[in-house]
């Protein structure tokens, strides 16, 4: 239905013929009804307190098909409103907020503060702002209380209205300047309340006693204002701008008042109800009247107002300029000419290019095609929108340099609204309203619906990503499948692989931490089995308290990491005999546990040796234990330790050396040193080796003990004998070293004898052993004592060495020339 004031149009569509039933109808019901198409919310004879006959709550979809119903068990609701997830919000009288989703599942609930239990709630709005969906409250003591966004509570409670008793005569919440603020009027008062104060707005002076009655448009942007007086003044949001002023000749309150107007729009308009009349204004004094039968609601859209009745829906909107053009009476548009076109080509009249000559002439063929395609994507008729289409495709057949995307698109984009506004479906979106959607919030409305074929369908035809469309539906499918308590988990878990397959983007650890939620454990073992990452798996596992199949399933991975965190996990949760049974069945597992331990727990590692009766490790670790003791009494304990272990394993050679360690090695002759006292100044000698404290001995002049650890350790005659040369020399301990010598025949000759004293420049002591030098070393000998001549050495000397001796002397000479 098409109706024209002087200088607006206003089309009036039939959505649907509601498939409710409703015995009485909209009467004594609270209802809400969502934007973009949503769900409607009905709760019948709300205040009825009695516990035989509870209010019924019950949600249907926006073509009337039931989604839920079952009693209100809880307090006297005040006002239900929907969230931008299509959550409804049920706003009691203690202030008490509570959730429930799409199909009547309670989700959550919440508290719009203490105080408003003892003053009650007596107004309630829910509203919505780019902060995400809000409530505000009036309460019994006349003060708001505003929670901007229920996903994130934080309430405020704002300033004292002054004057004011009880609830106002009507009010408003708006959003300005990134701030939610509240509008409300006292009579012929106007106050706006933010955070901090309560203000009167200027530039508004309305010449009536009381102002019964405020509407704020979809966007935020206008206010409307009706009078006790029967005027309508519209306006901006802030007040300060008037568009037009009204007098509607009803001086009683309507029972609903909400803006009409498109997007972009230049002439709003306001739809006001009352119990028989649907009046619409606008920016002149004309108005058009729509009487109603029967008792409706009217909804705020984004482009016009949905009105619902018990028999039918029906949609109310500015008519689009471009579909003016085309539709009005004689009009000479370009794609009204267009449209007249194809129709004369269909009869295969010659007018037809008559028409499409003058749209040439004017240049206007791709305007009159852009016109069509437009206006096909505004009109809800079916046949209309083909129409249109065919006429725009007819006429881009004649242009060279035409795009033809956004035909295209029009026509993918008409033919999902179609599909969705089925009543089946029951989303009766407009073209405006989809493209302010998206794509993707429309896809996740069918899959909260679960309609989950036509969601798959819409996406394979847009050709939307597989993770933003096949592959998010099927996620969400699956998980809902795995809450039928109606199906075995074999069977549930057979559905959901053939289904979702390998599908990009699908977690089967996500669908089986669903189950899981859901108390199916078993199911949810079932579904990780065919997820293909551990790293998914493992995590949950764990959380399910399998711990076994998680290390298994780490250690399959071979993902050390992984298996590193699984084996910290069972450490901090499993009492320490349970965690090493735990391990000994994983080999891996308790081979990495081994390598961490020696890194950084050796006391864990011994209890692991210990567990498994592993001698010969628990032997092995005892001795590199005791090179970590400082006590000498304990690392003594320590290697006997060793020693035991080394026998429990029937490691004899091991177990003997071990042994001889221990009683033998530098650690018994370091007993000796300790009493010594200078020692004790000495930590350093700690832990050497034999020839090492040999050599610590001799230095301390301690030479029985020394000769003690030589006898005990079979240390060869050779290096004992350097050693001490060596020690007696540097001490310059000349009588010693000459007893030394005669002691028995040296290993090492005599020679070494008269090096280590020239070395000190002790001519005299190495004279002394150059008699005992074999002939072959003589001559070492002789260079060594005297590096020159020595008539005494000579002397000494046999006839044969003294010939050698002049002849190295030649030879050094004649190097000496070269």
């Amino acid at each position: 239905v098409h109706c024209h004031t002087a200088d607006q149009y206003t089309l009036k569509t039939e959505l649907y013929e509601m498939c409710w039933n409703l015995r009485d109808g909209l009467r004594d019901c609270l209802v809400a009804a969502a934007p973009y198409g949503g769900p409607i919310a009905l709760l019948r004879e709300p205040h009825r307190r009695s516990p035989s006959s509870r209010p019924q709550l019950e949600i249907y979809s926006a073509s009337g098909n039931s989604l839920a119903s079952f009693p209100w068990k809880s307090g006297p609701v005040v006002q239900l409103g929907w969230t931008v997830n299509d959550e409804l919000l049920c706003i009691q009288e203690d202030g008490t907020v509570l959730i429930y989703d799409l199909f009547g599942s309670f989700k959550r609930h919440f508290s719009m503060g203490q105080e408003v239990v003892q003053s009650q709630v007596l107004e309630a709005k829910v509203f919505h702002s780019p902060y995400g969906t809000g409530v505000a409250i009036v309460t019994g003591s006349s003060r708001f209380t505003l929670a901007t966004n229920i996903d994130d509570l934080k309430l405020r409670r704002l300033p004292e209205v002054p004057g004011l008793q009880g609830a106002p005569s009507c009010w408003a919440v708006l959003t300005q300047d990134r701030q939610t603020k509240v509008l409300l009027a006292n009579g012929a008062d106007l106050f706006i309340l933010d955070n901090t104060s309560c203000t009167s707005p200027p530039g508004l002076s309305p010449q009536v006693s009381s102002i019964v009655h405020m509407s704020v448009s979809f966007s935020y942007k206008y206010l409307a204002l009706f009078t006790d007086t029967g005027h309508l003044w519209t306006g901006s949001a802030h007040l300060q701008d008037k568009l037009s002023e009204v007098d509607t000749k009803i001086r009683n309150p309507p029972k609903q008042m909400v803006w009409c107007r498109r997007p972009k729009s230049q002439q709003p308009s306001v739809v006001l109800m009352w119990d028989r009349l649907l009046l619409v204004a606008g920016v002149c004094n004309d108005i058009i009247q729509f009487p109603v039968e029967e008792q409706c609601v009217c909804v705020g859209e984004l482009d016009g107002v949905r009105v619902v009745s018990s028999s039918r829906q029906e949609l109310l909107q500015e008519v689009p300029l471009v579909c003016q053009e085309i539709f009005k009476i004689a009009s000479m548009a370009p794609g009204a000419l267009l449209l007249e076109a194809h129709r004369e080509y269909e009869k295969c009249s010659q007018k037809a290019d008559e028409y499409l000559r003058e749209i040439k002439e004017q240049s206007m063929l791709g305007e009159a095609v852009r016109q069509c395609v437009e206006a096909a994507g505004h009109e809800y008729d079916i046949q209309t929108q083909k129409t249109l289409l065919r006429a725009a495709s007819f006429g881009k057949c004649f242009l060279t340099d035409f795009s033809p995307d956004s035909f295209v698109a029009t026509c993918r984009e008409l033919r999902v609204l179609n599909a969705v506004r089925e009543a089946g479906v029951g989303l009766p979106l407009t073209h405006s309203q989809f493209k302010q959607m998206t794509v993707q919030v429309l896809i996740d409305r069918l899959v909260y619906r679960q309609f989950y074929p036509l969601a798959i369908e819409i996406c394979r035809y847009l050709k939307t990503p597989d993770y933003q469309g096949v592959s998010r539906v099927l996620k969400h499918w699956a998980s809902c499948k795995v809450q039928q308590k109606d199906l075995s988990d074999e069977a549930i878990a057979r559905a959901v692989c053939l289904k979702v397959g390998d599908s990009a983007g699908v977690s089967y650890s996500h669908i089986a931490a669903k189950a899981y939620e859901c108390g199916r454990t078993e199911l949810a073992i079932k579904l990780l089995d065919y997820e293909a990452r551990s790293g998914e798996q493992v995590p949950l596992l764990l959380k399910m308290k399998r711990s076994q199949l998680a290390l298994s399933k780490a250690v399959e991975s071979g993902d050390t990491d992984l298996v590193y965190t699984v084996v910290t996990y069972l450490k901090n949760e499993m009492n320490r005999g349970d965690f090493f049974m735990t391990l000994r069945n994983q080999p891996v597992a308790l081979s990495l546990y081994r390598q961490f331990c020696k890194l950084q727990e050796q006391d864990t590692l011994k209890d692991l040796y210990n567990q498994d009766d592993d001698h010969q490790e628990l032997a092995n670790y005892y001795v590199t234990a005791s090179y970590r003791e400082k006590r000498l009494e304990s690392r003594l304990s320590v290697l006997q330790s060793a020693v035991d272990e080394y026998n429990k394993a029937k490691n004899e050679f091991a177990a003997k050396v071990t042994h001889t360690h221990t009683h033998r090695h530098t650690l018994g002759s370091l007993q000796v040193i300790e009493g010594a006292g200078p020692v004790h100044d000495h930590k350093r000698h700690h832990f050497l080796c034999v020839q090492a404290t040999m050599e610590a001995l001799l230095a301390l002049g301690l030479h029985k003990q020394a000769e003690q650890l030589y006898r005990d350790f079979r240390v060869p005659d050779k290096r004992y004998w350097w050693l001490k040369l060596k020690s007696l020399a540097e001490k310059e301990e000349w009588e010693e070293l000459e007893k030394f010598s005669k002691s028995k025949k040296s290993p090492i000759g005599y020679l070494p004898f008269v090096e280590v004293c020239m070395k000190r420049h002790n001519k005299h002591e190495a004279k002394k052993y150059v008699s005992k030098v074999p002939p072959e070393q003589k001559v070492k000998a002789h260079l060594a004592a005297e590096r020159g001549r020595d008539g005494a050495v000579l002397a000494r000397c046999s006839a044969s060495d003294r010939l050698l001796i002049d002849k190295l002397n030649r030879a050094r000479a004649t190097a000496t020339k070269k």
